[in-house]
């Protein structure tokens, strides 16, 4: 923002990235980083053979699987984190950022539960933290939050999930 108007505190779902990005577990490390870079991507949460949330890669693991030589080959369950780190939408961006530093991790996810599903729904990383430092108006900003025209999360994640059970040979 400029320097002429005032810093209006936001909330994590006013900058959040809602639809999480997720791939399969037997997803190459290869595969992965080329996506990553392609779709410029700082996480992508990794599905376990049923399409629950198993765990995630970001850029961190990458550059740890790279740095300990591990074949490009490997699939990414061998380098994921488990679980998710987590954050409500309703906390502040500056505790969410803390949270993001006493955690050492780039990215927090936001689950929602429904059809008695728990899925990764919208994400929070360092460049939408950044891109808001950054901002010169609102509008540079529009794309991100609750109110960013989009896909019902719900849908999106079903959609990639029968897409990652396809891709692994469990289509019924």
């Amino acid at each position: 923002m400029t320097d002429n108007e005032p810093r209006q505190r936001k909330l994590v779902r006013d900058l959040m990235a809602v639809g999480v990005p997720t791939c399969p577990e037997e997803t190459t490390l290869l595969e992965l980083t080329r996506l990553c870079l392609e779709k410029e991507l700082e996480a992508v949460v990794v599905l376990d053979q049923q399409g629950h949330a198993a765990g995630y890669v970001s850029w961190d693991e990458l550059v740890a699987a790279y740095s300990q030589e591990t074949p490009p080959e490997q699939p990414v369950e061998t380098i994921m984190r488990p679980g998710l780190p987590q954050v409500p939408p309703d906390i502040p961006l500056t505790a969410a950022a803390q949270i993001m530093q006493d955690q050492r991790v780039r990215v927090l996810f936001l689950t929602h539960r429904a059809g008695g599903i728990e899925y990764p729904a919208a994400m929070l990383t360092y460049r939408h933290l950044l891109r808001h430092l950054a901002a010169e108006n609102e509008d540079a900003l529009s794309d991100l939050g609750v109110r960013a025209e989009r896909d019902n999360p719900m849908a999106a994640f079903m959609r990639r999930r029968d897409e990652a059970r396809r891709r692994a040979g469990l289509d019924r």
